[in-house]
């Protein structure tokens, strides 16, 4: 164990998982799920490696082989600056999916990082997590190495949710969508479990983060993003000659008028359609200015995803509704480069910008705007409240008000005035509040104090070296009670199997009963002693046959673990009685759980949360409730043994049958759910490819998975 390390310079791993995620030509406004995160990380990652007291950065994502996209997605690695890199992990299918569909994939991504970590030169310093599927791969990273977690939310599923519902969908339709209840258990998990969460705007702390059941806003630290100044910034001697401006003169009748530009993804909370129908209920704003939409790129709209479609079909139809034929331009195409020139261009025209989202959990659109000179009008909802208070730049409407939309932009553009004033303000104060250097080094300034008395588990765990260990390539780990336990035949066949399979196969058993208890039963069923003992739901570690405690492993779990403050808690609920010591240990407590008198285990869970408890409480067989540490169960004890013994999860068969097992049998494990009255608590997994539900029951089930994974042929 190591202890007061604070490494210089840093080496910071940032994580951002979905999108479609490169150093150049980035595809803003592909699709929903390459917009402003993917520009922020990049853009962070090189101002953080900038920084003197920065050694390394690595911006980690996931690894995309797709004939349809650019094979730019398959490099494993992608320089981003002299100490800078894109990192592309392996996870789920080869082709490019949305990120509602990546939360079955998380768990391997978050196995093959820990072995892409294993394989540099040292530890990085700090982990920074990006969106929900980020954060639930950056909690289990941080449980298993002790690194400390940052994370950015960028926008959060509870307040998606809120805005969804008001918008008139289904709770039914929304998780069907959106996958939410998964990604809210996700953020809820990562928020308590974080040690610092940076946020862009006061607002998005007080109207968003509020929402939560771990709600800290001690912890959080408002750090808005920077902009690139040598990139945007205003117009000089232009010209109508570049390439945008001349695609523009097929869509307007007279592209001299100024411009008010929108520029966003085709997604229906950007709420362009209703810019569209603001500009087509006001002659007046149509005689003063051209309006041209930016939404994205098209070939075919037919071909676009259902949300794009709907969002682009809408704005074609309000045109036509309207007759705004050569007021309007909505083009096709646009590369990353012309971004800026776009800008300039509304600039010079002295035009305006608008963001009318329904809600923009920061803007970094209105940042490019101001840098370029565009006065701006923007959403009240979230962030452009403080970006525009900050730089005084412009006027905040209410997105839903299209009389107001009008009329602030009309404010704007028939007061020459005023807007030279709006827009030398805004390139004064954007450049005082917002450049990638204040950010980075305000970045630094608030990661230092997480470095200090810093406590993690060494790199590479002191590991017995024997004959007999080096021979040992595979591993069994299975729970005992209802999976290698309720069959004796079935019993039999496996314990001769392991028998046989000894000299190559190390063998676990990863269980919630004590050491006392498991060593009683082991004895009465004459099952072999396993090679490692996982006991107390992963809270203590035993290597046969001298059953020497792993203390390291002690060591780490026990980070923030208040057991006092935990049972005084729960002490008042109704329905659960605490089980026998016989059943407690130092890091477990356990009680017997009456599901007709006890609350759900979510308000249990939201319970715990807003006590700012880190556990990790898990509900087995339906009736027993037990409660370790947040960096304590079967799945994390078992990574942490398969790297001492140097074993591939790939070449572990993990077996359970309840909820507590479920960490061990998902990710990279050979992952094994047999057959008995209680697997419904693990039906969760069943969507997981990587992941076998036996047919049979107990040990049985065991020996039809080792035939199924042709496990020893491996």
């Amino acid at each position: 164990m190591t202890s007061n390390i604070t490494p210089e310079p840093l080496y910071i791993v940032m994580i951002s998982i979905h999108g479609l995620i490169r150093g150049h030509d980035l595809e803003l406004g592909r699709d929903a799920d390459t917009g402003g995160q993917t520009k922020y990380v990049v853009e962070l990652a090189k101002a953080l490696a900038k920084q003197p007291n920065v050694e390394r950065v690595d911006l980690v994502t996931r690894r995309i082989i797709d004939s349809d996209i650019s094979h730019d997605y398959a490099e494993p690695v992608e320089p981003l600056a002299e100490n800078a890199q894109i990192i592309r992990v392996d996870a789920g299918p080869e082709g490019y999916i949305r990120k509602e569909e990546l939360w079955d994939h998380l768990d391997s991504f978050a196995d093959n990082l820990l072995s892409w970590l294993h394989r540099q030169s040292r530890w990085p310093d700090v982990l920074h997590s990006h969106y929900a599927d980020a954060g639930y791969v950056g909690v289990r990273l941080s449980h298993w190495t002790g690194l400390p977690l940052i994370h950015t939310g960028h926008s959060l599923g509870r307040d998606k949710c809120r805005r969804l519902l008001a918008l008139g969908l289904t709770m039914d339709e929304i998780e069907q969508r959106y996958h939410i209840s998964r990604r809210i258990d996700a953020e809820e998990d990562t928020l308590s479990n974080a040690d610092l969460v940076i946020t862009s705007t006061r607002n998005e702390i007080e109207d968003q983060y509020e929402l939560y059941d771990c709600y800290s806003p001690e912890k959080m630290a408002i750090l808005p993003p920077g902009t690139d100044l040598e990139q945007f910034h205003p117009p000089a001697a232009m010209s109508d000659e570049n390439a945008f401006a001349k695609s523009l003169r097929q869509f307007l009748n007279d592209p001299n008028k100024p411009m008010i530009l929108a520029l966003s993804r085709p997604d229906e909370r950007k709420n362009i359609v209703s810019l569209l129908e603001a500009y087509g209920q006001s002659p007046a704003l149509q005689s003063k200015a051209n309006l041209v939409i930016v939404a994205g790129n098209r070939d075919d709209i037919r071909e676009m995803n259902e949300g794009a479609q709907g969002v682009l079909t809408e704005l074609l139809l309000v045109m036509d509704c309207y007759d705004l034929y050569g007021r309007v331009a909505l083009p096709k195409h646009h590369s990353a480069d012309d971004v800026a020139e776009i800008y300039r261009l509304a600039a010079a025209s002295k035009g305006v910008f608008i963001n009318p989202a329904l809600t923009e959990p920061f803007g970094l659109t209105l940042l490019e705007a101001a840098a370029s000179g565009l006065p701006l009008v923007a959403t009240e909802n979230g962030g452009p409240t403080d970006i525009i208070g900050n730089c005084q730049n412009g006027i905040l409407v209410d997105p839903l008000d299209k009389t107001a939309i009008a009329e602030a932009l009309l404010g704007i553009l028939e007061n020459p005035q005023r807007w030279q004033m709006l827009s030398a303000n805004g390139l004064e104060n954007v450049a005082r509040y917002y450049s990638w250097q204040a950010h980075a080094q305000a970045y630094l300034q608030r990661v230092q104090p997480l470095l200090q008395h810093l406590e993690r588990l060494p790199k590479t765990p002191p590991v017995p070296v024997t004959k007999t260990s080096r021979l040992r390539t595979q591993a069994i780990f299975t729970a005992l009670d209802n999976t290698l336990l309720g069959d004796d035949e079935g019993l039999a066949q496996f314990v001769k199997l392991i028998r046989d399979k000894r000299k190559k196969c190390l063998f676990g058993i990863a269980t919630g009963r004590r050491l006392d208890s498991v060593l009683a039963i082991l004895k009465q069923h004459r099952i072999p002693a396993p090679d490692i003992l996982i006991t107390s739901l992963g809270t203590e570690i035993y290597f046969t046959p001298q059953l020497i405690a792993d203390i390291a492993w002690s060591y780490h779990i026990d980070h923030l673990w208040t057991p006092q403050v935990l049972r005084r808690i729960l002490s008042n609920l109704p329905g659960l009685t605490p089980q026998p010591k016989s059943e407690q240990s130092r890091f477990k407590i356990s009680y017997y759980y009456d599901s007709q008198l006890a609350p759900p285990m979510e308000e249990i869970l939201a319970l715990l949360r807003q006590h700012e408890l880190s556990v990790n409480p898990t509900l087995s067989f339906g009736q027993f409730l037990d409660i370790v540490p947040a960096r304590a169960s079967k799945g994390q004890a078992l990574r942490y043994v398969a790297r001492q013994w140097d074993i591939p999860l790939e070449r572990i068969l993990a077996t359970g049958g309840s909820g507590g097992d479920s960490d061990m049998v998902s990710g990279n494990t050979r992952g094994v759910v047999v057959a008995n009255r209680h697997r419904e608590e693990l039906s969760l997994l069943a969507e997981m490819d990587q992941v076998y539900f036996a047919e049979s029951s107990h040990a049985w089930g065991i020996l039809e998975a080792i035939e199924h994974y042709d496990f020893f042929s491996r």
